[in-house]
C-alpha cells in the first residue's frame, strides 16, 4: 500500500501563494489516481483536485484557475499549487490515492496525515 507524506501547508494572507507536496512512498505510484481534499472546521473533506494516470485533471469549482494540480511520477510526488488564495480555503489539506485494480492485481488507496493551510484577511 503507497503511504503519502504532505508538506508545504503555513498561514499566508489572502492572494497569497502557497505549494503543497505529497510524497508517496512504496511502488505503483503512477498507478493511482491522486486528489487533493480540504477539510474546514467542522466539515467534511471536499475535493478540491484531481490527477489521473493520463495526465487528466478536474478542479472544483471554487479553485478553478487559482489552484493547479501536477504529478511527477518519477519523484513519486504530486503537488498543489494555490495562487491568489482566500480566507474560505482554510483548512486541513489531504492528499489521496485511489484505490486501483490493474491486471486483476489490487492496489489499495491511502490517504495522508493532512496539512493545515490557513489564510488570513
Amino acid at each position: 500500500q503507497v503511504q503519502l507524506v504532505e508538506s508545504g501547508g503555513g498561514l499566508v494572507q489572502a492572494g497569497g501563494s502557497l505549494r503543497l507536496s505529497c510524497a508517496a512512498s512504496g511502488s505503483f505510484f503512477s498507478l493511482h489516481p491522486m486528489g487533493w481534499y480540504r477539510q474546514a472546521p467542522g466539515k467534511a473533506p471536499d475535493l478540491v483536485a484531481r490527477a489521473t494516470t493520463d495526465g487528466s485533471t478536474h478542479y472544483a469549482e471554487s479553485v478553478k484557475g487559482r489552484f493547479t494540480i501536477s504529478r511527477d511520477n518519477a519523484k513519486n510526488t504530486v503537488y498543489l499549487t494555490m495562487n491568489n488564495l482566500k480566507p474560505e480555503d482554510t483548512g486541513v489539506y489531504y492528499c489521496n490515492a485511489e484505490g486501483v485494480v490493474s491486471y486483476g492485481r489490487q492496489y489499495p488507496g491511502s490517504w495522508g496525515q493532512g496539512t493545515q493551510v490557513t489564510v488570513s484577511s
